[in-house]
């Protein structure tokens, strides 16, 4: 289901917000043929587990039997490392480019995901009342969300009593430095955008995604909104989750930096002579009721 004007997810938003979301549609639609095939995302040849910081594991548990929906899945890379765990996985995103490319790697990989095409806000619709033990999401997810206090409340309809979100983000300090370096901008690492929400949506015109690849052919344009950690935390405890626990840390799935260098987990962090500081965050809410 896209966010057009007759999407119960986008019928809460202003004209303006639903322009926006219906244009992150196309625009990541446009962008899944090249991650696709892309040598960032490796299909067919990396490793799911890959994907998934140390952390994740151990704040996750144990995933065999359980219930996992993946929120704003993509192609569904972790997806398939939840399926491989043992879990009963779901993915569900926005773009039904993306929803069609990952039911086909499931296939060719022999396992048993089941994927829907539908906008964040209308998950509980489009899955028809199921509720889940574990509900994932991250990885550059809610700076595509305007309203953070929907999407908990989406998510708190979305557990059942006792389950747990578990949210995998790029930390606000990372999105203020720049996530990824632009046309003519200096390696160094200066403040680029803010860290805090309240401005509104932040317009992108690109024509290249944040993999390799050739250009887009067109919808370029693309919206993202800032979302500071103060702020994720205070939605979903207004909506009554408790937090479980918070980890930042200084691993990326990426060398951002030309200075970073390969950990023992595989993942990539700056030098011990560079200062610390976090460019990713895990966060673990439970649902006590």
């Amino acid at each position: 289901m896209a966010p057009d004007e007759t999407s119960p997810a986008s019928s809460q938003f202003s004209d303006a917000i639903r322009l926006q979301l219906n244009r992150n549609q196309r625009n990541w639609d446009a962008r899944t043929p090249i991650h696709v095939n892309s040598r960032f995302y490796g299909v067919g040849e990396r490793d799911p587990m890959s994907w998934f910081a140390p952390f994740e594991w151990e704040d996750l548990g144990e995933l065999a039997g359980r219930r996992v929906l993946h929120l704003q899945c993509h192609l569904g890379t972790e997806t398939m490392a939840f399926a491989l765990k043992g879990a009963r996985a779901t993915g569900l995103d926005f773009s039904g480019a993306a929803v069609q490319e990952a039911k086909r790697l499931a296939r060719a990989a022999h396992l048993a995901i089941d994927y829907r095409h539908a906008d964040v806000y209308a998950a509980v619709e489009a899955l028809a009342g199921q509720r889940f033990d574990i509900v994932y999401t991250g990885k550059g997810a809610l700076c595509y969300l305007p309203d953070l206090a929907g999407w908990a409340r989406t998510v708190w309809e979305l557990l059942r009593p006792g389950g747990f979100l578990y949210l995998v983000e790029f930390h606000p300090l990372l999105n203020a430095l720049g996530p990824t370096k632009g046309q003519d901008e200096a390696d160094d690492l200066l403040l680029r955008h803010d860290y805090l929400e309240g401005r509104g949506a932040i317009e992108r015109d690109s024509s290249h995604t944040y993999t390799d690849g050739p250009p887009l052919s067109g919808d370029s344009v693309h919206y993202e909104w800032r979302h500071g950690l103060g702020e994720v935390v205070t939605a979903l405890a207004r909506c009554g989750f408790v937090i479980d626990s918070l980890t930042e840390t200084e691993l990326l799935p990426w060398p951002r930096w030309p200075a970073m260098v390969r950990t023992d987990s595989g993942w990539w962090a700056l030098p011990p002579t560079q200062p610390r500081f976090p460019v990713m965050y895990g966060l673990k809410a439970s649902r006590a009721r």
